[in-house]
């Protein structure tokens, strides 16, 4: 059977497997260079009819945009981090064309699973620098253009009603979120902190109390997509295996609690980060535990249920990290 142009882009936008509104931006993005008839776009322009797709969107109607509901899409942590001056318009469609386009561009040309269907169908490929449209996305009436554009529209909005399910406090969240993404700052190399964390954390890993050998991470105990920071305070070792089991979940209260000791280890010593601890979570060691306390309920409350406990072999009350003397000393 032989299906038009326009049923191929209808399949792509209805029956894609969206666990993200991506496709809908990129469809929205290609109408309107169908409309202007244009043979092909340059990487700066699709950036920047990408990012104002989605400024809009999110402007006027500020839903979640995956169904993930402990994570923010690129797209929505650009616009946000744009809305809140942390990054210039210049800045923000930079950062669209550098990191948003991953996987929405070569994987757009798909319905279902199948990437034969309309492999390559309305436009090929330069990456970083073009996409190059064919006769089969320009060749599309204005009639058809505005049809196309009523089913995105009805999709986009279908996903955002599935995907806000999942997140019942989507408006406290986001402004929870905001807090972090206006104080935050990009990543920084954490390796060069592994020598310093070892000592106060006794060489064991933070979450399953086993010596620590070569295979060291470090790792934010508050997940870095909600705090935004590299702050010490936040900063532990772990093993790899640990790290990738802990993801970016939301720890147990018991290491909450160890988080609060290790950090008052650090200040019982002489090294010039207890001046950083003591300017961001407080002076006394009442006020930093309620200060950690603060940010752990505000990640409880981005995050949600999505909980992690600790590797099946830990236990608390026989880790060795509280009977070393530091610890003791540090934590009367």
């Amino acid at each position: 059977m032989d299906f038009s142009n326009e049923d191929f882009f209808k399949g792509i936008v209805l029956f894609g497997l969206n666990a993200a509104t991506y496709k809908m931006g990129l469809a929205q993005t290609l109408i309107k260079a169908s409309r202007n008839q244009q043979n092909e776009i340059q990487w700066g322009d699709l950036s920047e009819h990408y990012f104002d797709v989605y400024l809009n969107r999110l402007s006027s109607n500020p839903m979640p945009q995956q169904g993930n509901p402990n994570r923010l899409t690129k797209m929505e942590r650009i616009v946000k981090e744009h809305q809140l001056g942390v990054l210039s318009r210049i800045e923000a469609i930079q950062k669209v064309g550098d990191t948003a386009f991953d996987d929405v561009v070569p994987r757009f040309q798909t319905i279902g699973t199948d990437k034969r269907i309309v492999a390559n169908h309305f436009y090929e490929i330069d990456t970083g620098k073009r996409l190059i449209l064919k006769d089969s996305l320009l060749d599309l009436n204005v009639n058809q253009l505005d049809m196309l554009d009523d089913e995105i529209t009805a999709r986009w909005g279908l996903l955002e009603g599935a995907f806000s399910i999942n997140q019942t406090d989507f408006k406290l969240a986001n402004d929870i979120r905001e807090i972090y993404l206006k104080d935050g700052y990009k990543r920084k190399t954490l390796t060069n902190n592994i020598p310093f964390l070892s000592g106060y954390q006794g060489n064991t890993c933070f979450y399953c109390a086993e010596q620590m050998g070569s295979d060291i991470h470090v790792d934010h105990v508050l997940p870095r997509q909600v705090v935004n920071h590299d702050e010490i305070w936040n900063l532990v070792l772990a093993h790899s295996d640990c790290n990738l089991l802990k993801s970016d979940r939301l720890v147990g209260e018991h290491f909450i609690r160890k988080l609060i000791a290790r950090n008052e280890n650090i200040m019982g010593s002489n090294h010039p980060w207890k001046a950083q601890i003591q300017l961001s979570l407080g002076s006394t060691p009442k006020r930093r535990a309620s200060g950690l306390r603060h940010h752990y309920d505000n990640v409880k409350t981005v995050l949600g249920r999505y909980y992690w406990g600790g590797a099946d072999s830990y236990n608390p009350e026989a880790d060795p990290f509280y009977r070393r003397l530091i610890t003791v000393l540090n934590n009367r």
